[in-house]
Formats: C-alpha cells, sequence, structure tokens
C-alpha cells in the first residue's frame, strides 16, 4: 500500500540556525500519527513545513508526488491544517468561517454557492456549531473558536488533516467528542491524520503511530508503545515522565 504521505531526510534552516534536522517517517490511509516532543522540539516548524508554509530541504510526498509540485487549490484536497491559535480581527459569522472551507472544491475564487451542503452540514452537527451559526467569531470564547476551525478543516476534507492540538481550549466534553470524531473520520474517510498533542494518554490512547522530536531531531518512529518508552521519554524530557503519570492520574483510581 502507497503511503498517503512520506517525509524523507526533512530540514528545515531558519535566521542560521538548524529547526529541523533529518525527519523521516510516513502514514498510511488509516493511521492517526501522533507528533510529541517537548516545547522547542520543532513541531510547529514540522507543520508549517508540511503545508508548504517554510522553506525545506529533503522532500515531502503525497501519493507519491512531490507535495512543492502540487497546485494550490489542488493541495488544499489533500492536506489542511488546524493551527494552535487564531487571530481573529473580522466579523465574519461562524457560517461564513466554515464554509470558507469548502473553497478548495470550487473552480472560481471565493464562489461559495457551490458547495456541497453535506460536507458543510455534517462538519457543523459533528463540532455542535448550529445554535452559533449566525454569531460574530469575534464573540466567542476560545473552545468555541476552536471548533469553529475545526468545522472549517472538516468541512475543506482533505485527504490528510493536519491539527496542532486538536483539543486546545476545549473543555474535557469537546475534547472527547473531538477524538472520538476524528477517529470516526479514519475510519469513514480511509484518510489519515496527524496530530500535535501535549498529553501523551491521548497519543496512547488514540495513536496508530507517534513520532518523537528533540531539538529540532527525530527520536523515535513507530508504534506508540515503542515510542512512548520510560527510557526514551526520560531523556527527552528530562524527568520520569511514566512515573508522573501514574501520579497525576492515581487519585481517579479511588
Amino acid at each position: 500500500m502507497m503511503p498517503l504521505l512520506e517525509v524523507e531526510n526533512l530540514g528545515v534552516h531558519l535566521n542560521g540556525k538548524d529547526i529541523l534536522q533529518d525527519i523521516s517517517f510516513s502514514v498510511e490511509p488509516g493511521q492517526w500519527l501522533m507528533i510529541l516532543g517537548p516545547n522547542g522540539a520543532g513541531k510547529s516548524t514540522l507543520i508549517r513545513a508540511l503545508s508548504q508554509g517554510v522553506s525545506y530541504s529533503g522532500q515531502i510526498r503525497i501519493q507519491g508526488r512531490n507535495a512543492a509540485s502540487i497546485p494550490r487549490r489542488e493541495f488544499a484536497r489533500k492536506l489542511g491544517v488546524l493551527f494552535q491559535s487564531h487571530s481573529v480581527t473580522y466579523d465574519f459569522t461562524v457560517e461564513e468561517v466554515v464554509r470558507m472551507g469548502g473553497y478548495s472544491r470550487e473552480e472560481g475564487n471565493f464562489h461559495p454557492a457551490g458547495h456541497p451542503e453535506d460536507f458543510f452540514e455534517s462538519a457543523i452537527a459533528q463540532t455542535g456549531l448550529k445554535p452559533l451559526l449566525h454569531q460574530s467569531v469575534r464573540t466567542l470564547s476560545g473552545g468555541e473558536l476552536q471548533r469553529v476551525f475545526l468545522a472549517q478543516l472538516l468541512n475543506q476534507n482533505p485527504d490528510i488533516p493536519v491539527l496542532d492540538e486538536p483539543a486546545n481550549h476545549l473543555d474535557p466534553v469537546y475534547q472527547k467528542q473531538t477524538f472520538e470524531l476524528l477517529e470516526q473520520w479514519i475510519a469513514r474517510r480511509k484518510g489519515a491524520i496527524l496530530s500535535v498533542v501535549h498529553d501523551l494518554s491521548l497519543a496512547r490512547c488514540y495513536g496508530a503511530r507517534a513520532l518523537l522530536l528533540s531539538g529540532g531531531r527525530q527520536v523515535a518512529f513507530g508504534s506508540p508503545e515503542n515510542v512512548l518508552q520510560r527510557e526514551l521519554l526520560c531523556r527527552v524530557y528530562g524527568m520520569d515522565v511514566v512515573q508522573w503519570m501514574k501520579t497525576l492520574y492515581a487519585p481517579w483510581n479511588t
């Protein structure tokens, strides 16, 4: 089976500094890759490179094609990104922002009239945004805004959604719903998902593959069980992460 995404010897050099070096991994249809590592490991830079937002060395291939050679509108149908934070300076409604996700399916520029309603309606239903459709995005809480941009990405419906902390700002109810709906999306769509997560429990629970970064370098890639080993985590985080997780969750076992 051909991987949906292949990254080979990826490097990013910015302002005289190597931000990423020799990153190599692949993701197959139906897999969810968790990207892990401490602050400053290079996780966000990796997402920027995957989305063609920063110059890089090495190769990024989508379904065997050089990502840099794919036309922009076609690229948006193959890979879409949900960033961790959103700066909203416009007074669009929730509906308008979510519908923007469908522009990659249009032949003309910014022509929303022909969007297939099934993508839009499904995105709204899955993120629980129907009561907020006509509300300005500038009035929303951080968690509500995160759901709006998740719905936009679902409406875009790319083969490979890339999510930077998808549960950021979400309360436990919507965290659970978000990860469950993404899990269902993989099963239904047979695409692949890449997520940056800090919660290692989420990575263990939902990930089919894990990529561990530290200082811009790849420490490990493989199954979560093999990547999230105590020795590796101690080396990367400088602490006994496994013991900390056990201590953190021990009160819930009483």
